[in-house]
This record gives C-alpha cells, sequence and structure tokens, in this order.
C-alpha cells in the first residue's frame, strides 16, 4: 500500500497546538454546540461515543463516558467499540483524511454514527489572497504557507470511500471581525492553526510580506466600522456503519416502471 504524503508536520503541528489559548478556541467550542444540536434530532441514546479532538478540554463532560482520542495518524480506537464517533476539528490537518474516516468506521458497531467537523476550502479566503499577492509583490515568489483544505464535495465523497452509509456532507460559514490582519494572525496563533506544512519555509515570514499583506486586507476587506472580516467555512460530515436495517438503494433493473414511460404520462397529463 502507497504511503499518502506527509502534508502535515506534526511536530510542528503539536507545538503550535500548545501554544493555543482557551479562549481564542470559539471554533470547537462551536462544534461542541453543533454536535449536541445534531445529536438531538437524532433518535438514538448514545452509550459509547467516542471523540478525536486535539484539545480534549473542550470535551470534558459534553458526552458523558465518552473515550477522548487524540488525532493522531494512528488513532486510538478500538474496531466495533462505539455507537458514535465525533471527529472534531482535525480532518483538515491529517495526512491521511481517508485514513482517519476508516478508522472511525470500523470503530464503530453496526448502524453507528460517524459525525466529523473540518475546515472547508473557503477558510480564510481573504488572509490567503492577501498573503499570495503581497508575497509575489515583495519577493517575486509564493512559498508554501496554506493548507489545502477539502472543499465540501471532495470531502462527502470520502465517507463513501470510508465504507459509511448514507454519507451526508453539509457546511456552515461563521464570520468574524478583528482590529486589522496582525490582530487576525494573532488569534491564529493562539487558536493553534498557524502554519504546520512540511514544505513550509523553515524561517520567519519577511515583516515587509506582512505588512504589505496586512494593507492589501484593509484595503480590500474592511467592515464598515474600520474592523476587517474574516471567513470560517465550517463542513460538518455525517455517515453510518453498515447495519440490515438501513435504507438501501434499489438494485439495477429491479424497478416497475420505466423513466421514459412516467415521462410520457407526465407531459399526457399537463396537456
Amino acid at each position: 500500500m502507497q504511503t499518502p504524503p506527509q502534508l502535515t508536520d506534526r511536530p510542528a503541528l503539536a507545538r503550535n497546538r500548545a501554544r493555543a489559548r482557551r479562549d481564542a478556541l470559539f471554533l470547537h467550542e462551536e462544534v461542541v454546540l453543533e454536535v449536541q444540536e445534531r445529536l438531538s434530532a437524532v433518535n438514538r441514546q448514545f452509550t459509547q461515543p467516542a471523540i478525536v479532538t486535539p484539545f480534549p478540554e473542550i470535551w470534558q463532560n459534553v458526552l458523558p463516558g465518552a473515550r477522548i482520542v487524540a488525532d493522531d495518524d494512528l488513532l486510538d480506537l478500538h474496531p466495533e467499540a462505539h455507537d458514535l464517533v465525533v471527529h472534531a476539528m482535525a480532518l483538515h490537518w491529517a495526512n491521511d483524511p481517508v485514513g482517519q474516516l476508516v478508522q472511525s468506521r470500523r470503530a464503530l458497531r453496526p448502524d453507528g454514527l460517524f459525525l466529523g467537523f473540518a475546515l472547508g476550502g473557503q477558510t480564510l479566503h481573504e488572509l490567503r489572497a492577501c498573503l499570495a499577492e503581497a508575497e509575489a509583490q515583495v519577493t517575486g515568489g509564493l512559498s508554501p504557507r496554506v493548507l489545502p483544505m477539502g472543499e465540501i464535495r471532495d470531502l462527502g465523497a470520502l465517507l463513501q470511500r470510508a465504507g459509511l452509509n448514507l454519507p451526508v456532507a453539509d457546511a456552515y460559514t461563521r464570520h468574524a471581525s478583528y482590529r486589522d490582519a496582525w490582530h487576525l494572525m494573532a488569534d491564529l496563533r493562539a487558536m493553534g492553526e498557524v502554519n504546520a506544512l512540511n514544505t513550509r519555509l523553515r524561517r520567519f515570514t519577511r515583516r515587509h510580506v506582512l505588512a504589505a499583506a496586512a494593507e492589501q486586507y484593509q484595503q480590500a476587506y474592511a467592515l464598515p466600522d474600520g474592523r476587517i472580516g474574516a471567513t470560517f467555512e465550517m463542513i460538518c460530515l455525517t455517515g453510518w456503519a453498515p447495519h440490515d436495517s438501513q435504507q438501501k438503494p434499489l438494485r439495477p433493473g429491479s424497478a416497475v416502471q420505466r423513466l421514459e414511460d412516467a415521462l410520457k404520462a407526465a407531459t399526457s397529463t399537463e396537456n
């Protein structure tokens, strides 16, 4: 089996997360609320949940009896040990997202539920555009500094590849405002969400690049009150471990009426 490319420098990611502050983890707090709301809509009592998270303190006492698991490349999950697995805000840093879903799927009992949350491809599009333009102007080139976050369609397709049934991918957007781009970049550091790419430059970004990016950000994305806006796209992935009780698609050729006949009948009725 081919080893997936190592996009993320895991030791660097761990250092970034160790510097994170609890008061800056508002996106993780929001995912907690999303999980609670989505589970309240499911007519099921989950008694053996597991939560994959880089910040276990956020999830203490959220789901009674939950097993908290670090988001390592190899998850500390046992086969068919859980009726619910929540993968919370870590898939966008995974070297092998499919592998993370497969491991989560194997940890589910039949008809167990998987909920995954990750940052999507529209996240921080404002900052990414300004940094790219500023670096090109100042240095004449671009360095790897942007995490290749997945689009909703691509991430949704991973659910089926992982063997989960009834897959659903949906997204919601959160907008935050900051005093300026320097304030935003400081907040990203406090979240533990700064550059941890394997191919990143191993030196500090030139201040001229950051200053130019901050100026462009202010010009392009200033809000009426003078602050700047920042976009966070949150993607939720939902799937179920296979079970005989679940709805199944019809087998090819099992339809009792041809589509052509149905369309003709509808046309005749309209006439």
